[in-house]
């Protein structure tokens, strides 16, 4: 083996989202940094996960409208999806982000250089790659995950899909069969579905988004089974079988055997860590039970000199929040008494189902854990003016604050744009925003957002009884 030693102030284990971000943070440091790759450069999020999965969907999205639109005297669509040019038009999108946010951004960074291949710890401050070693006071580990496959008796004897493949096809199932009900089956089974694909949802648990609150929960599954979809929840999957170009899944529903047939079986059930085989038990990194890095809230790992940032470290598995870490830890790296941990309180999240669901803060249930007397309010989407201009009047907003001093600890909302909607409340969460704070403040009419304000006043107020634009 040649034994080739280089210095580096940095080494990043990926090159994805967190990666970047953290690479480019160092290098405002004046650090070099080399960047390690097996795969793709940039990661899940530009290749397989936030820009094709919402490219696909806001294409579905337009099918959905364009019916909507017929339904009030706008013409009819009746032509169908064209599955090849929808293919090419999600590919576009992915390469001008990759080439645009990555690979133009790595040529035009000094200090930062790329190497592709498989790294491997040796120890804490050396790993192996492409027959060359390499060593540095620092390491960055974000190799993120991919998506996890249970083991369902007859599951590898058949092809399925997983939250990748399912995005690459270049055509479309006439049926498809979903093991599992979090954000990513919810995703992609409304958007297959406005495209056209007879879908059901087969969730172990009783209710689909288990992690959200069950009212947001119960009027998604409204929405998507007034659309089509078929939801099943109670579903113990027993085993799976190929036959004919066919696959059939065989459940427990609640005691009662039920087999369910169709053209694709996607698995949706979670994300796994990409932490085996690169040596980190050499390194001293400790993971939990699932394999996942344990990180405290600088991001530093039980080994002294590595850091772990993203979805290899099993938390808020959201492009920004890993980007966030990324440079969380470059700050503790490069600048130790700066004090900046992760907040993740304040971190906003979105489902991109439509509705949007929109998350920050805390929970009902998570406030009182944390010893907060609270005060919650929920209000229906159709109380909102814009609501009822646009048609999108499915969906809830609800609000958690401190009983004692009116502070806002939790917005968690389902409606028409609550992806945009939620930034607002995380702005309101991170400057200790009270609900008379917000309910005295001046949205523009008629907008979604307003929704905001009406759902603080509802805390002490009967907004039924309120005409637009009250005070």
């Amino acid at each position: 083996m040649k034994k080739h030693q280089k210095k580096h102030d940095l080494i990043i284990l990926g090159s994805g989202s967190t990666a970047f971000a953290a690479a480019l943070h160092a290098t405002s440091y004046g650090a070099k940094v080399l960047m390690v790759e097996k795969s793709v450069l940039g990661g899940t999020c530009i290749n397989w996960g936030c820009i094709p999965s919402k490219t696909m969907i806001h294409a579905a999205l337009f099918s959905h409208e364009a019916r909507l639109a017929a339904a009030i005297g706008l013409g009819s669509w009746e032509e169908g999806v064209d599955a090849g040019r929808l293919a090419a038009h999600r590919e576009q999108a992915v390469l001008n982000l990759r080439q645009e946010r990555y690979l133009d951004v790595l040529q035009s960074v000094p200090g930062l250089e790329l190497v592709k291949g498989t790294a491997r710890f040796l120890d804490p401050e050396t790993i192996e790659l492409l027959d060359q070693r390499y060593h540095a006071d620092r390491f960055l580990v974000a190799v993120g995950g991919f998506p996890r496959i249970p083991a369902i008796p007859g599951l590898k004897d058949i092809a399925f899909l997983t939250s990748r493949t399912a995005l690459l096809q270049k055509s479309l199932p006439k049926s498809l069969i979903i093991i599992g009900g979090g954000a990513i089956a919810v995703e992609l089974g409304q958007m297959f579905n406005r495209l056209g694909c007879s879908v059901t949802i087969l969730e172990h648990g009783p209710r689909i988004l288990p992690s959200v609150e069950p009212e947001l929960s119960a009027a998604l599954q409204e929405v998507l089974i007034a659309e089509g979809l078929r939801i099943v929840l109670n579903a113990a999957i027993c085993s799976v079988e190929g036959s004919a170009g066919m696959t059939t899944v065989s459940t427990d529903v609640a005691g009662v055997r039920q087999e369910f047939t169709g053209e694709k079986l996607l698995i949706a059930v979670g994300t796994a860590p990409a932490t085996a085989g690169i040596g980190l038990e050499l390194a001293g990194v400790e993971l939990d039970r699932k394999g996942f890095i344990i990180a405290d809230s600088h991001m530093r790992t039980s080994a002294p000199g590595i850091w772990s940032a993203g979805d290899v470290t099993g938390g808020m598995m959201i492009a920004t929040i890993g980007a966030r870490e990324g440079v969380v830890a470059v700050d503790d790296m490069f600048n130790s008494g700066c004090g900046c941990p992760m907040d993740y309180l304040t971190a906003p999240m979105a489902i991109f189902t439509d509705p949007e669901l929109g998350l920050v803060g805390h929970t009902e249930e998570s406030a009182r854990q944390a010893g907060f007397t609270t005060a919650v309010n929920v209000i229906p989407v159709s109380t909102i003016p814009k609501a009822h201009v646009t048609g999108h009047r499915s969906g809830v907003i609800k609000m958690v604050a401190d009983q004692p001093s009116g502070r806002l600890l939790g917005v968690h909302l389902i409606c028409h744009r609550g992806a945009e909607l939620i930034n607002e409340a995380a702005l309101a969460l991170r400057l200790h925003a009270t609900i008379d704070d917000i309910a005295a403040t001046l949205p523009v009419y008629p907008t979604m957002s307003e929704g905001l304000r009406l759902c603080a006043q509802g805390f002490s107020r009967d907004i039924t009884r309120l005409s637009c634009c009250a005070e």
